[in-house]
Order: structure tokens, then C-alpha cells, then sequence
């Protein structure tokens, strides 16, 4: 049985992002879906450092050897 999604349109635009299905739905059903919240730099804006840092943080695995490409793709599937 599939699950209600709370906020429909920010799940169809998290898809459209390329987020992951899984992902996508929970956070359209977070308690304050389709709220704003704080003002993040786009991944494509920064740099490879940044985002490996960012993956280092979180503990994406196989990190020291992804292109920037990659990095952004593990970051927004994780």
C-alpha cells in the first residue's frame, strides 16, 4: 500500500531535482513541508572542496575519488 505524500508539489519538484523517490517523500512529509527555510548555496556553485567536505561530514564512502559531478549526485541521493 502506498503512502499519502503531504505536500504533493514539493515532492513532484524534489523529484524533478533529482532526488531519490525515498528521499523525496520524506521530506514532503515533514511536519513543516513547503516551509522555507535557510538560503543554501546550490551545490553546482561550489567548489569540489567544499563538497567533499560536505561529504566527509555525512560519510559518503568512495569520496576522494569522485568527480564534482559525482560528489553533487551522492550528495542529493544521500
Amino acid at each position: 500500500m502506498a503512502q499519502r505524500i503531504k505536500n504533493e508539489e514539493q515532492y513532484e519538484a524534489l523529484r524533478d531535482q533529482g532526488y531519490s523517490k525515498e528521499k523525496s517523500a520524506r521530506i514532503a512529509n515533514t511536519n513543516n513541508a513547503g516551509k522555507k527555510g535557510g538560503k543554501a548555496e546550490k551545490y553546482e556553485d561550489r567548489t569540489k572542496d567544499d563538497l567533499y567536505e560536505q561529504a566527509k561530514k555525512i560519510g559518503i564512502e568512495g569520496r576522494s575519488k569522485m568527480s564534482k559531478e559525482e560528489l553533487i549526485k551522492a550528495l542529493r541521493n544521500n
